[in-house]
């Protein structure tokens, strides 16, 4: 009983929905995506899966997004969104300075990096960076809806590159030099 209670700690949907939670955060309700009955001790009720790329689920409680209320979340791939009851997706766009991807008349993403830090080396020495991108889009599957969320990823640093390239051309000209 008490590792269900420690499986149900309290988690901060509007700070995953608005990218101000990490990526562990992220990360830690992975096992509830994965075991509906964990999503029912959270009081999350399993929707009928309207959309093969999302997983959904009815909130015991409403939860801010954005400015907005709502009782409907889903997980998609690398993120989470509130299923918003907003019809058109570029005004809220708008309002969060968000940079269109897709606008066409029957589709809509728009979307923005509100961070990416560089953690500390692990033991390995590899030196990850960790995103957080802000996205709003319509879907299809849910018409006269906004889906408005976070997506979240971990990726190993890579010098990028230009960074790259300076580094080869100080390495050539000191070899040059020598």
């Amino acid at each position: 009983v008490a590792q269900a209670q420690e499986d149900t700690a309290p988690i901060d949907l509007s700070a995953l929905l608005e990218c101000r939670a990490s990526y562990e955060a992220f990360m830690a309700l992975v096992p509830v995506q994965a075991d509906p009955l964990r999503a029912v001790a959270l009081g999350w009720q399993p929707l009928p899966q309207a959309n093969p790329f999302m997983v959904e689920y009815r909130l015991n409680a409403p939860v801010q997004a954005f400015g907005h209320a709502t009782d409907h979340i889903a997980f998609a791939g690398d993120g989470v969104v509130a299923v918003l009851d907003l019809p058109e997706p570029r005004v809220l766009a708008r309002a969060l300075a968000l940079e269109t991807a897709v606008d066409t008349p029957a589709k809509a993403l728009f979307g923005r990096e509100v961070r990416a830090e560089e953690t500390a080396p692990d033991a390995d020495g590899t030196v990850w960076i960790e995103s957080a991108v802000v996205t709003v889009s319509n879907v299809d599957s849910h018409p006269g809806r906004t889906l408005a969320g976070c997506s979240y990823s971990l990726d190993p640093w890579e010098p990028d590159a230009e960074e790259a390239a300076s580094a080869t051309q100080a390495d050539a000209s000191t070899e040059a030099s020598a």
